[in-house]
């Protein structure tokens, strides 16, 4: 195979033509590798948003951290532990084990 046609205008067209597809080519990848970033990036952004918290603004409420909701959660623990040991007598631990010594006392066993 020769690597001209012989005919000088037919060969520059065949030229700009492979250089046109190999361009066309090289956008089209440099375009996706920069949607799959875009797509990496906006995660990245939501991943941040919800370990930080958003900001309440018109319309939307507020949505906390990671480490407040950790916080809450926390509270919420501190306090269902409070309720099952016995402790000021005001606990529900306390008002079962009243109820199980008054039925001891009601029955003999």
């Amino acid at each position: 195979m020769s690597d001209s046609t012989g005919v000088p205008a037919v060969d520059t067209i065949v030229v700009w033509c492979v250089a046109g597809t190999a361009l066309a080519g090289l956008l089209v990848l440099l375009w996706r590798l920069a949607r799959i970033i875009l797509r990496i990036v906006g995660r990245l952004d939501e991943v941040a948003d919800d370990w930080q918290g958003v900001p309440g603004r018109p319309g939307v409420p507020e949505r906390p951290g990671v480490m407040a909701r950790l916080d809450a959660i926390e509270d919420r623990l501190s306090n269902v532990e409070h309720e099952l040991h016995p402790n000021s007598g005001a606990s529900l631990r306390d008002a079962v084990d009243r109820v199980d010594r008054r039925t001891r006392q009601l029955t003999d066993d």
